[in-house]
């Protein structure tokens, strides 16, 4: 029998490819809506929204320019130390653009509150939040997610662009353990 990594958890929070799919497109349509005939400006927070990114911005029939930055806030660890720090910054310019951020997902909020910061003090015109996944019921600081894939139970999940100790991005779906589980792949 030959092993595959493509095998779903035993956790509750489970979304497959079509309904990610749909979902994306329907995003992709509420963001080109609200932003006609604007100069629209995506950017990705890596490492986790890549795959959000990617297919988000082929379901946005608009004239766009994206950008990438990075930041930590969890290293190799399944829990957020709290502290964020600037890995990679943007490469482009963000004064007078209408700027969407694309994150994987929204936890306690803190990253989100310095991502929002840090983007408002680089001069766009606006600046709104698309996230794949929501945790509510870990948020610590209250951020706004104006284009919210999906709302999700407090459970470590990975897979589609979300990792475990930096593995498992490569699934295309959703899936999600225990934190026991987690913790003891990542060593």
């Amino acid at each position: 029998m030959t092993q595959t990594v493509f095998t779903r958890g035993q956790g509750s929070v489970q979304i497959d490819e079509e309904r990610i799919r749909a979902r994306v497109e329907e995003l992709g349509r509420e963001i080109e809506r609200d932003h006609a005939g604007v100069d629209l400006h995506l950017v990705c927070v890596l490492n986790g929204a890549f795959m959000f990114m990617s297919d988000l911005v082929r379901a946005i029939d608009a004239a766009l320019t994206v950008d990438f930055l990075s930041v930590s806030s969890y290293g190799s660890r399944t829990a957020s130390s709290g502290e964020v720090r600037l890995v990679k910054d943007l490469d482009q310019s963000l004064k007078g653009k209408h700027v969407v951020l694309v994150e994987d997902i929204v936890d306690t909020g803190l990253t989100m509150r310095y991502l929002l910061g840090y983007l408002e003090g680089r001069g766009p015109t606006s600046v709104k939040v698309a996230s794949l996944l929501s945790k509510p019921s870990r948020r610590l600081v209250n951020v706004p997610v104006d284009y919210l894939g999906f709302e999700i139970d407090d459970a470590f999940v990975y897979g589609y662009g979300l990792d475990v100790a930096h593995r498992y991005r490569n699934l295309p779906y959703v899936t999600s353990m225990s934190q026991a589980e987690a913790e003891a792949l990542g060593e």
